[in-house]
C-alpha cells in the first residue's frame, strides 16, 4: 500500500497585490515540516505540486531540510492540483466592484475582519457550487472538481504501488479530494477548507483502484514549536 501526504502551502501573502508569494512566516512553515520529516527518517519516493509559486516555495522550504528529497529536477508539475480563482468567484458574485482592483478596494471596507470575509467568501463559493451559474466561470465546481480527483489519480497509477509521495497544493485542491473520499455533500467543503492549516498535512493510502484518508489536517509539527503565530489559515 503507498502513501499520499497532501501539503497545504505555507501562509501565502493575502491582501498584497501578489498573493501567490510566501509569507516569511510561510516559509518557516515549510521548513518546520521539512525538519520534522527528516527527523522521522522518512522515504520519499516521489514529489508533485500545483504550478503556483506558493506550492513551489513551499516544496522548497521543506526540501531544504531533508537530506534524501527528490532534487527539483525530479518533481512532477501538475496544474490539476492548482487551487480555484478566488477572485474570480467574489467577482462573479460582486460584479458591481468592477475589476480586481475594485474587489481589493471593496473587501478592505465591507470585510475589516477575517469573520466577514469569510462570510463574503462563503456565500460567493455557495454560489459558484450551487451549479446555477456555471456558465459564468472559467472553471466550475464540477470541472475544478473532477481535475483535482483526476490529478490525484493519475499521480497514484504512475507512482506504482508502495510508493511515499509529496503533493504540495492547496486547500482547495485537498478539501476537493477530501469531499469525494468521504462522500460529504459539497457544501460541506467551504467549512472543511476554512479548518485547514498552512502548512497542515493530510495523509492518504493508495492502491491499485483505490484510495482512502488516513489523517486529515495533521499539524503537530507546528504545535510542537510552541508559537500559535505558526498556525495560520488563509
Amino acid at each position: 500500500m503507498g502513501e499520499i501526504y497532501l501539503v497545504r502551502h505555507g501562509q501565502a501573502s493575502f491582501g498584497a497585490d501578489d498573493y501567490d508569494q510566501l509569507s516569511p512566516l510561510g516559509e518557516e512553515q515549510g521548513r518546520i515540516l521539512g525538519r520534522w520529516h527528516a527527523g522521522l527518517d522518512l522515504t520519499i519516493d516521489g514529489v508533485a505540486l500545483g504550478g503556483l509559486k506558493r506550492h513551489r516555495q513551499t516544496a522548497e522550504a521543506w526540501a531544504a531540510q531533508m537530506a534524501q528529497a527528490p532534487a527539483p529536477s525530479l518533481w512532477t508539475i501538475d496544474r490539476g492540483f492548482d487551487e480555484y480563482d478566488h477572485r474570480e468567484m467574489l467577482l462573479r458574485a460582486h460584479p458591481h466592484v468592477g475589476d480586481a482592483a475594485g474587489l481589493k478596494r471593496w473587501l478592505a471596507e465591507s470585510a475589516p475582519s477575517r469573520g466577514a470575509f469569510q462570510e463574503i467568501f462563503r456565500a460567493a463559493m455557495a454560489r459558484w457550487m450551487s451549479g446555477l451559474h456555471d456558465g459564468e466561470y472559467r472553471e466550475s465546481w464540477p470541472q475544478f472538481h473532477g481535475r483535482c480527483i483526476g490529478a490525484l489519480e493519475a499521480l497514484a497509477a504512475r507512482a506504482g504501488s508502495s510508493k511515499r509521495l509529496m503533493v504540495f497544493t492547496s486547500g482547495g485542491t485537498i478539501s476537493a479530494i477530501c469531499q469525494s473520499l468521504l462522500d460529504l455533500a459539497p457544501a460541506r467543503v467551504a467549512e472543511l477548507n476554512w479548518s485547514l492549516v498552512n502548512g497542515g498535512v493530510t495523509k492518504l493510502f493508495y492502491r491499485p483502484g483505490r484510495l482512502s484518508l488516513s489523517t486529515l489536517n495533521n499539524y503537530s509539527h507546528l504545535e510542537r514549536s510552541g508559537d500559535a503565530a505558526l498556525i495560520t489559515y488563509r
